[in-house]
């Protein structure tokens, strides 16, 4: 990990930087003069720092009126008397637009540029929901909720068929490609079946079908709790993970959420598909039953990123979300149950850092959506965010500097954040 002073980051046209340029070199005070001049200049104290701009792999953007609430809930009672409810009010596009305005400004301000987001079974809202990232300057990955399993979906909040979950998807591919015509910073959309239990076989195969066709990103959850985890094996008689590949699912553009459950088997499945896990640390410890074994998934050369999970994670901050990937980390190194001897106690050398949980929510998220950023050097999005660190005792190295940050950082003191090239905070 790199720490650079005194360097100018340059942006060209396209929102791309385009040169870092050190103060040792020899147009360094020319660079920077044109720039000044140009009104184009951006310089920071001396107690401000430049990071990537964070992406945020795992949001139901329907749920963030509800975060932090009934977090002591089952999942499946959580989903059926909060979650099921809250998301059918989305029929209605001003209860969208006011929510989504909402929510996409606070993910900015977090640091947050980019977002792969979970709608609703509503296309319209979805549409608001895009918007709402055009206006406010952030990139979205999108997807229209299929999930149509009358057993598992009540039934004023599904859709009405498997034909019609995956014939809405289309259109709403259709109508954000449509959308992307107005404006320079893309949305994309995405196929999203909710989970397996949401959907039947017709509508899994249907989506993967889509997903071919369109090349498209594909996102759901796999193996998230002992619940999910078993609702395949008695349903399909195979585990979550291979339901999802049975229809074409698991894909290189695929993110997975949450797979606390997922075993070795799995994990080699994932890697032979190059699907991505979206780890969840803060929602897992609610509605995960297990932590996830970073350091295990990443030997298996998975591809690993951060997510909220916005509403089963209380917080918007993937920061909040770093600190609790180290902090579940060490407990799962040395167990949590004191009745047991230390020896048979946790899962030996499973704790991560702050630099690998940091990898998580900027290079980790960036590959599993394959977009070209989460990096600061030159062929890379400008997606920056600029943060303050005031400590009356200035840190003395940059691995102080750098643990600091990670562990201090708010809202409050991330100054400034660049998406493509401009200002959106």
């Amino acid at each position: 990990m790199a720490f650079q002073q005194h360097q100018l980051i340059c942006f060209d046209e396209s929102g791309y930087i385009a040169r870092l340029i050190d103060s040792s070199e020899a147009d360094y005070a020319s660079v920077k003069q044109a720039a000044a001049n140009a009104e184009t200049l951006t310089e920071l104290r001396d107690d401000q720092y430049v990071l990537p701009g964070f992406i945020d792999l795992h949001i139901h953007a329907p749920q963030w009126p509800n975060a932090g609430l009934a977090l002591d809930r089952p999942l499946n009672e959580w989903l059926d008397t909060y979650t099921f409810p809250l998301e059918a009010k989305y029929r209605d596009t001003d209860f969208a637009k006011l929510v989504y305005a909402d929510l996409v400004h606070e993910l900015l301000a977090n640091g947050t540029t980019t977002a792969l987001y979970f709608g609703t079974v509503h296309n319209p809202a979805n549409l608001e929901l895009a918007k709402a990232c055009i206006q406010n300057g952030q990139r979205g990955f999108i997807g229209k909720v299929a999930m149509d399993n009358p057993d598992q979906t009540p039934e004023y909040y599904r859709d009405a068929s498997a034909a019609s979950a995956v014939a809405d998807t289309e259109q709403f591919i259709q109508q954000l490609t449509e959308l992307n015509r107005t404006t320079d910073l893309k949305q994309t959309p995405v196929i999203t079946p909710r989970f397996v239990p949401s959907c039947t076989p017709e509508s899994l195969a249907g989506l993967g079908d889509l997903a071919r066709k369109y090349d498209l990103p594909v996102q759901s959850h796999a193996s998230e709790s002992d619940w999910e985890d078993g609702y395949a094996r008695e349903h399909y008689h195979i585990r979550d993970a291979e339901v999802l590949d049975r229809y074409g699912l698991l894909t290189d553009k695929a993110v997975m959420a949450h797979g606390t459950m997922l075993n070795e088997t799995d994990y080699q499945l994932f890697a032979d598909r190059q699907t991505a896990i979206a780890h969840c640390p803060i929602s897992n410890v609610y509605f995960g039953n297990a932590v996830l074994p970073v350091k295990r998934v990443m030997a298996h050369h998975v591809k690993l990123g951060l997510g909220t999970d916005i509403s089963g994670g209380y917080s918007p901050s993937l920061y909040q979300n770093i600190r609790q990937a180290v902090l579940s980390s060490r407990q799962l190194t040395d167990g949590v149950d004191n009745q047991l001897s230390p020896i048979n106690r946790g899962v030996a050398d499973s704790a991560i850092g702050l630099r690998t949980a940091f990898y998580l929510a900027t290079v980790g998220g960036a590959e599993s959506l394959h977009l070209k950023t989460g990096r600061i050097a030159p062929g890379y999005l400008a997606d920056l965010q600029v943060v303050s660190l005031s400590t009356p005792i200035p840190p003395d190295s940059a691995s102080a500097i750098f643990e600091k940050l990670m562990i201090q950082t708010t809202k409050h003191t991330i100054d400034h954040v660049f998406v493509q090239g401009k200002t959106v905070k």
